[in-house]
């Protein structure tokens, strides 16, 4: 049986944890940061979770994580 290929995109986008969440980074924080508050600037720093729902899509994405 042939290695399965890592998608690329995903690769770049997201991590996982040790217990399987799936590590994803906010949206809305590349331009027009001007109109956006300084606080919900700063909340857009953090890292979020992927939700449920969509990690054994991603998981199938990234084969060997």
């Amino acid at each position: 049986m042939p290695k399965l290929k890592t998608h690329t995109g995903a690769k770049k986008r997201f991590s996982l944890t040790k217990n399987g969440k799936v590590k994803r980074a906010h949206a809305f924080k590349r331009h027009i940061l001007n109109k956006k508050s300084t606080k919900r600037k700063r909340g857009l720093r953090q890292g979020a979770y992927a939700d449920k729902t969509n990690t054994a899509a991603i998981k199938s994405l990234l084969p060997y994580k």
